[in-house]
């Protein structure tokens, strides 16, 4: 495996391996999965079927500074560098990219973002403003570093997901992108490089969430399609374990990402949900089609 820092040294070092292993007239294909770090077995699940489905697998570990508002966790972000590397390494991971934030954006103000318009007006958009920009920002930047041929991003973050399959096609980056399943603890709680901030007790209840959407998502099979019943309800529950303060929990349309006011199974719905737990901040989600 090959740990790069510098933007030149990546696209030489994909540039060089795409050439290595070219087999005949078939181009190799370079799969691609960025994170923030702290890896967990979520991240191992992308980098694995990157690793089936491609010649070159590519990793880059990056906190970004543009995604984060004022008043969030940038500076105390779980970070792991030697254990991530390690991981990477076991996994058969070719290109690790780790930059520093100069050598990402330099020392100068960045003056330039990509946005994408209205999906990211409800949801994590609406409580963290700015967000889904330096999301957008540096995975556009990534893509023009890496270009690989697919890009593996996990459904836990639904809108982010959804967003960037948005900036792929608008923008007609020639990019697969692969939604990956959610990855679970065994009692439910979605693995998350924030779940490292919770206490025994946060932890114990933390489930709690993702029951609750199974329960919501059970009611509706059963024929209950009423969004404000259902979201009263769920919220009521959520609302009775300690600690626990809702940020959101919405019915959207899963492509748009527009809210909805009825269940209508003839359409694809997003069940999506943010709980403070303590202080730390939980999304997680079901899709209800």
């Amino acid at each position: 495996m090959i740990v790069i820092e510098t933007i030149d040294a990546a696209r030489r070092a994909i540039h060089a391996l795409r050439k290595e292993r070219r087999k005949g007239e078939s181009a190799s294909r370079v799969g691609f999965v960025p994170t923030m770090g702290y890896l967990h077995e979520g991240h191992a699940s992308l980098i694995q079927k990157a690793r089936v489905e491609n010649e070159i697998v590519a990793v880059s570990i990056f906190v970004n500074p543009l995604q984060f508002g004022p008043n969030e966790d940038l500076a105390r972000y779980p970070r792991s560098p030697k254990e991530d590397q390690t991981l990477c390494e076991s996994l058969g991971v070719d290109v690790l990219f780790t930059p520093s934030v100069e050598a990402m954006y330099g020392h100068d103000e960045v003056f330039t973002r990509v946005h994408v318009d209205r999906l990211g007006d409800h949801l994590c958009g609406a409580s963290r403003p700015g967000h889904f920009d330096g999301v957008c920002t540096v995975v556009s930047k990534l893509f023009h570093i890496i270009e690989p041929d697919a890009a593996y991003f996990g459904q836990k973050d639904a809108q982010q997901l959804r967003i960037i399959e948005q900036m792929v096609q608008d923008l007609s980056l020639p990019i697969e992108i692969v939604p990956c399943p959610i990855v679970r603890e065994q009692d439910g709680l979605a693995k998350s490089s924030r779940n490292a901030y919770l206490s025994p007790a946060e932890r114990k209840i933390a489930p709690e969430i993702y029951r609750t959407l199974q329960m919501i998502k059970k009611q509706i099979e059963e024929g209950e399609h009423r969004v404000l019943h259902l979201q009263r309800e769920a919220i009521d529950r959520l609302q009775q374990f300690p600690g626990f303060k809702v940020d959101y929990l919405s019915f959207v349309d899963a492509k748009t990402l527009t809210p909805v006011d009825y269940i209508d199974t003839d359409r694809k719905i997003l069940l999506a949900v943010a709980v403070y737990v303590g202080s730390t901040r939980l999304i997680d989600n079901v899709f209800i089609t």
